[in-house]
């Protein structure tokens, strides 16, 4: 039986900043796919979002939380610094993350050119996106300034908020308002190849994600 179970689709950067985070602490996990907006999926989280993660009966909704907690019953590789004000700019970031890059910006840009298209059938709206595309500059130009000439956002290693920041600013890698909004940021498109050369960030690709989904859990 694997030690964790994590309840998701595939596609979702939520879902996939908490398998990265697994994979990057190598730990047994196993993905169950949930059936969207069903009873069950409330049952699995209150408000009807993802990831859920279940290990035997505890059970934790919430992907900040999820990521946190993860990191502190898998201690290594350590994923939070040591030092409190770096810690505060990596909770920080998560925030920008989780407020201003998906509320408004990848929820509708990555939902109009992605997720509507390719699990829907729809047609983008092309007046929606680009009513979000000034929101996505600000949002991007600011994550620019926040990683300077650094590696990765809170200083030379890895952190959760490069995690669940890789895992949202990849959505938007193969569409067309990419080069408007990463173009004229060479250290952003840097460190989201550095990102994407991992290989906990390999192993959690749409596609893989999606080979995972038809494994027992």
């Amino acid at each position: 039986m694997t030690e964790f179970v994590v309840h998701s689709i595939p596609g979702s950067p939520f879902g996939r900043a908490v398998l990265a985070t697994l994979e990057e602490k190598g730990a047994d996990y196993a993905l169950q796919r949930v059936a969207m907006r069903t009873p069950e999926h409330f049952a699995l989280h209150p408000f009807g979002r993802i990831p859920v993660l279940q290990q035997g009966a505890f059970r934790l909704y919430e992907t900040q939380a999820i990521l946190r907690f993860l990191d502190r019953v898998l201690p290594e590789p350590p994923l939070t610094p040591a030092d409190a004000k770096s810690a505060a700019r990596m909770d920080q970031l998560m925030n920008v993350c989780d407020w201003y890059l998906f509320q408004g910006v990848g929820s509708v840009i990555g939902f109009q050119r992605v997720v509507g298209p390719r699990l829907m059938g729809l047609t983008p709206d092309e007046a929606a996106i680009a009513a979000a595309m000034p929101r996505a500059h600000t949002v991007f130009d600011q994550l620019a300034r926040e990683l300077g000439d650094s590696r990765y956002f809170v200083g030379g290693d890895v952190t959760l908020a490069d995690i669940l920041l890789a895992s949202h600013v990849d959505f938007f890698r193969a569409l067309p308002e990419w080069e408007p909004l990463a173009g004229r940021h060479p250290n952003l498109a840097a460190w989201l190849d550095r990102m994407n050369a991992r290989p906990s960030m390999i192993a959690t690709t749409w596609e893989r994600v999606e080979a995972m989904d038809k494994q027992p859990a």
